[in-house]
């Protein structure tokens, strides 16, 4: 099995739980479920033998995974031209990147070059924070930096072979992945976190998850439990993520959150909730 990382840095990445997530996995299992996939760390280190299900609410990000998928070699080719294009005007280059999701043609840009651009704009961006406005436009600023490294072409390789073995690819609600789950399936909900506070991180998208979400996962989840799957997910430890999977097992854990802004709040709690 090749190692394979996250071609992207995402939100609520799961790099530095995942010997955490690991120990307390299935010994075993059929499918594997990732409804809120992310940057994928998780389904990239367990690399399924079975089917795999990988799901996001963000279009940008799905059409990204079927990118490298269906034509990654164009894709890095792109990237590159990118990368030369950086070099001479970082700062400008950026911003006219940026603009792009601003001009009315966006709709006729092709997947081949979205992912491009999202997966350029990720690394040049501040922190590699993937953020949009209400009005759905990428707004996180310039990182300042002048040289910048866009992919590995081994890694690129290695996950769009993988990709190509038993990987479906959904772009939606959560939920409607889950349709497909049976007993002794494996699903793990990687879901925006229930708000500690009012500065807390809700979604990278234009539409926050709220205490709806929160509820409606946890409905999905005892559903799938009852169904005979082995169901885990992450969340902050709060009253309401406690109270609402009070039957399964909750575990709290220290976490680095490598993309908050300010360093001094990169480390905090977390909960890995299970019912097995």
């Amino acid at each position: 099995m090749n190692k394979i990382n996250p071609f992207i840095k995402w939100v609520g990445g799961k790099r530095q739980l995942l010997s955490e997530i690991n120990v307390r996995k299935p010994e075993h299992f059929n499918n594997y479920f990732e409804p809120f996939v992310g940057g994928g760390a998780v389904f990239l280190a367990l690399q399924n033998k079975n089917k795999t299900y990988i799901n996001d609410i963000s279009t940008e990000l799905t059409d990204a995974y079927k990118t490298i998928k269906d034509d990654h070699l164009n894709l890095m080719k792109l990237l590159d031209k990118h990368q030369e294009a950086h070099k001479n005007n970082p700062k400008e280059y950026f911003y006219e990147m940026r603009s792009w999701d601003r001009d009315e043609n966006w709709n006729q840009i092709s997947q081949l070059e979205k992912t491009a651009r999202l997966i350029y704009l990720n690394k040049t961006c501040f922190n590699g924070l993937y953020r949009v406005n209400k009005s759905g436009f990428f707004n996180t600023p310039w990182n300042g930096k002048l040289e910048i490294n866009l992919y590995d072409r081994e890694n690129i390789i290695n996950l769009h072979n993988f990709l190509n073995k038993k990987v479906v690819i959904n772009n939606g609600d959560f939920a409607e992945i889950c349709k497909h789950a049976k007993k002794g399936d494996f699903i793990f909900f990687d879901p925006p976190y229930d708000l500690i506070n009012a500065t807390t991180f809700d979604s990278y998208t234009k539409n926050p998850f709220g205490v709806e979400g929160q509820k409606r996962l946890a409905e999905l989840a005892h559903q799938l439990s009852e169904r005979g799957c082995y169901v885990m997910l992450t969340n902050h430890n709060t009253p309401l993520i406690n109270e609402l999977y009070k039957d399964f097992k909750i575990d709290v854990v220290n976490v680095k959150r490598m993309i908050n802004s300010k360093s001094d709040q990169r480390f905090g709690v977390e909960t890995i909730i299970y019912n097995y």
